[in-house]
């Protein structure tokens, strides 16, 4: 019931030192029991016994414990906290042993190394490395290349493990595994499907790839999980859906595809980066306009019926969209004027934000004021100097300027043109205006869309919100300025869930 830990561990190395073959073989079965039990410390100092034995059987196929080994090894790196016993299996050689051990053994030794492997990978970061150092990414792609069946769920998961790692992202184009890649983001357990789904992320910022794992049907796959998979994992794949959208080529195959009310759920959701990528995505997908009309309806429904969070995210897109040429009779069709300016009066000072940002850029077009005047938005707009909010001020000056404009409005608005926010928001615009190479500027954030939409040669232009609410076109090659902005959220260590979860 309390077994003398050291004693046994002595036990057991002399029997490993000079017992007979068979009394070796039931030392380490009795070890594969016991390493539930045993303290982490004990377990630590049989690695380098168990390893020796994995070196000298590497090259003999015909050892009869070589599967006990690699199986007595697995269990003890499933033990202690935080991997710490996995990274010292894959310091002590062993691992390197078990990839050599892989592709000469029969199929149950074959098993029982994928699942050892398996685990080191999932317990340890460092423990990919070592794979994709010692040939290992190879190994996985030739066997997955012979169907493998019985073992093909482990080899996928072993690859989607791997890929996180920057040189086997690089080595999987080269040897045609990117096919294995997005089989690995269709099909095991979710914690997998999210890390395949994240190396396509980011091997999709190139043009190259991007064109080749569409051509794979990585769209489909994208489309699933965005569906069914758990919170984290629709994030994850909203934002390398957002990867493909950077190519203007897909934008419809996106939209066609069903990603607007997927997206639109993104936005409605408790995750605030996945609201971003949501708001980011509706912006590319609004290029054609057939999908900007798409997507007023449910941002309409959303300034309805959402909670704080998504009404101010539904406004942030409809702010982006009113700075492009061909959605602004959408927005003014769509009914969300109205809303918004009902919004002016909402609780939350975010929602308020957003959506005076909004009502400032549609000013900027003589209908859309007639509009927001039926509405009532100049009194509101008139209050709001008076918050004190300064961005809040800022967006409300920005549309009583032009309100000031009108001759129905003119006298009411004169009463507020020395006011600090007005004066200051006045100025401001001077001076764009006049740093912009004598084009005229109508606008703060308006862009005219011919000038945002890509040929068809280069990626779409990625948008972002300056200081003022100025929308800049950023062409990237490498970091694209919304959607890996935020891949630095997903792809880092925080989004691997408990190492306990999946073994």
């Amino acid at each position: 019931m309390n077994p003398n830990w050291e004693e046994s561990l002595n036990h057991f190395e002399r029997m490993i030192d000079s017992g007979t073959e068979s009394m070796r073989i039931k030392a380490v079965i009795k070890l594969s029991k016991l390493s539930n039990q045993a303290p982490e410390y004990i377990l630590s100092q049989t690695i380098p016994i168990l390893s020796n034995l994995i070196e000298d059987d590497s090259s003999n196929n015909s050892s009869p414990h070589q599967g006990l080994v690699v199986h007595c090894l697995k269990c003890i790196a499933r033990q202690g906290d935080d991997g710490r016993l996995a990274t010292e299996i894959g310091q002590s050689g062993a691992l390197c042993s078990i990839l050599r051990l892989l592709p000469q053994s029969n199929a149950s030794v074959q098993k029982i190394c994928l699942k050892c492997i398996w685990c080191l990978v999932n317990l340890c970061n460092e423990n990919r490395l070592i794979v994709a150092m010692n040939g290992g990414l190879e190994i996985i792609v030739n066997m997955l290349s012979s169907s493998m069946d019985g073992v093909r769920r482990y080899l996928l998961e072993i690859l989607s493990a791997l890929s996180l790692v920057r040189v086997v992202r690089r080595g999987l184009v080269s040897l045609g595994g990117l096919r294995f890649l997005v089989e690995a983001a269709r099909v095991g357990n979710m914690l997998s499907r999210e890390r395949a789904c994240q190396a396509i992320g980011l091997l999709g910022i190139t043009r190259r790839v991007r064109r080749m794992l569409v051509d794979l049907g990585v769209i489909d796959v994208l489309m699933e999980l965005l569906r069914v998979g758990d919170g984290a994992l629709k994030v994850v794949a909203g934002n390398t859906l957002g990867v493909i959208l950077a190519n203007i080529d897909y934008i419809d195959l996106v939209a066609q595809s069903g990603a607007i009310p997927l997206f639109a759920k993104l936005i409605q959701g408790s995750e605030s980066v996945g609201q971003e990528i949501a708001e980011d995505a509706f912006c590319l997908l609004a290029v054609g306009e057939a999908n900007a009309v798409v997507i007023a309806e449910h941002l309409v429904r959303i300034l309805r019926e959402g909670n704080a969070d998504s009404k101010a995210a539904a406004a942030n897109v409809f702010w982006d969209l009113s700075g492009y040429k061909h959605t602004v009779p959408v927005i003014r069709n769509s009914g969300a004027i109205p809303l918004l300016v009902e919004l002016l009066s909402s609780q939350s000072n975010e929602v308020r934000e957003t959506v005076s940002g909004a009502i400032a850029q549609l000013s900027y077009s003589q209908a859309d004021r007639e509009a927001l005047n039926e509405s009532g938005a100049v009194p509101l707009l008139l209050d709001l100097l008076h918050d004190d909010s300064e961005e809040l001020k800022d967006n409300a000056a920005e549309a009583l300027i032009n309100f000031f404009d009108d001759t129905l409005q003119h006298e009411t608005i004169s009463q507020v043109v020395d006011h600090p926010s007005f004066r200051s928001m006045q100025n401001r615009l001077g001076r764009i205006r006049g740093a912009s190479d004598n084009q005229t500027v109508s606008s703060m954030r308006q862009m005219n869309i011919d000038q945002a939409e890509p040929t068809r040669d280069y990626d779409a232009g990625i948008y972002r919100r300056s200081s003022f609410g100025l929308i800049e076109a950023s062409m990237q090659t490498c970091s694209m300025t919304i959607f890996l902005k935020v891949v630095h959220f997903h792809f880092d260590s925080s989004l691997i869930k408990s190492k306990n979860t999946y073994i």
